[in-house]
């Protein structure tokens, strides 16, 4: 065995030793809320029903793709969860639908919550939760500036 390999085994033993004497303590893993080892919860507001529901087939399409995902192991092994609720695009009920998915559901985060009004009504709440919109629908460019949003 040249040196190389000598050394290589050497530190592969080492490793295993390591990985077979670590404790539970030492190898928990922490996750923020609504993740975990084997899923990640996303959260969804999404207009099926009232003047906008036209809209609610954009939700029904981020839920099939989540499933498609699902189907071909998720992410890194991570089942996404994706919960989408109904807001009638009324400011009032999306705030109501964001308190749920925050605080019953535990979400990790919004996905693509739909309309300026809806966004603006939940957006003081959800930065006061530390929980993201990400890639808020709507074309008001009040979102292009979160520094002034924190």
């Amino acid at each position: 065995m040249t040196a190389r390999i000598r050394s290589l085994v050497a530190l592969t033993a080492i490793a295993t030793a390591a990985a077979i004497t670590a404790t539970g303590a030492s190898a928990q893993k922490r996750y923020d809320t609504g993740a975990s080892d084997t899923e990640i919860k996303i959260g969804n507001i999404m207009p099926y029903s009232g003047p906008a529901s036209a809209y609610g087939t954009i939700g029904k399409a981020e839920a099939a793709y989540f499933n498609k995902i699902n189907a071909e192991g998720g992410i890194n092994g991570r089942k996404i969860n994706f919960i989408s609720y109904d807001d009638a695009f009324s400011p009032p009920k999306a705030v109501e639908q964001t308190r749920k998915l925050v605080e019953s559901d535990e979400v990790l985060l919004i996905f693509q919550p739909l309309g300026t009004q809806s966004n603006s009504a939940t957006q003081k709440y959800m930065n006061a939760k530390k929980v993201p919109q990400l890639f808020v629908a709507t074309g008001a460019t009040k979102w292009g500036n979160p520094k002034i949003f924190r």
